[in-house]
């Protein structure tokens, strides 16, 4: 069901967000996200100068590259526009996720390791959608080719709970009653 009709407004700040998954020819995943922040009007800022309305405040990129355990083998990231000159300053602390999985209480790893002073604020932030594309690219696929097999998303939300339809419907031998 659609939203309920907005009132009256003016736009003043949008923020895109995109995120891919892709397999490898080496059996590894990459996971691309893409942050666009643009405002509706001009603007001055002392690092910058004038930004012009709709020319990027932020336009970063992360790609991850996981195996099938969803644990990070490669970070790479791009600032192609940032408030301030000192913001890639901080991409080299990004390789210190190198090696964490994508798991329960992966958002407080990264809050830890590159969160406030060591990181970017909007890299931090872009890490989670890319988390969520990533375990929609790996485990989808993953339960296509192996049917049969368990799927790893039983009691991961209302839908998906073992005594609800779809696993009725689509896995019964995990239905529970």
């Amino acid at each position: 069901m659609p939203l309920t009709r907005a009132k009256n407004r003016k736009a003043i700040h949008n923020r895109n967000v995109h995120c891919s998954g892709y397999l490898r020819e080496d059996n590894l995943w990459d996971i691309e996200g893409h942050l666009i922040d643009t405002k509706t009007y001009d603007f001055e800022t002392w690092s910058r100068g004038e930004v012009k309305a709709g020319t990027p405040v932020h336009d970063m990129s992360i790609r991850i590259t996981l195996d099938d355990n969803l644990k990070i083998h490669d970070i790479e990231l791009d600032m192609s526009a940032n408030p301030y000159q000192s913001c890639p300053a901080v991409i080299p602390n990004f390789n210190k996720l190198k090696g964490i999985e994508i798991t329960k209480g992966f958002k407080k790893k990264i809050r830890e390791v590159v969160g406030g002073i060591k990181g970017c604020t909007h890299m931090v932030e872009l890490l989670s959608p890319i988390a969520t594309t990533a375990f929609q690219t790996i485990y989808s696929y993953k339960n296509k080719k192996q049917k049969g097999a368990a799927p790893k998303l039983i009691n991961s939300c209302y839908s998906w709970s073992e005594k609800g339809e779809v696993i009725k419907k689509e896995y019964p031998d995990y239905y529970k009653k």
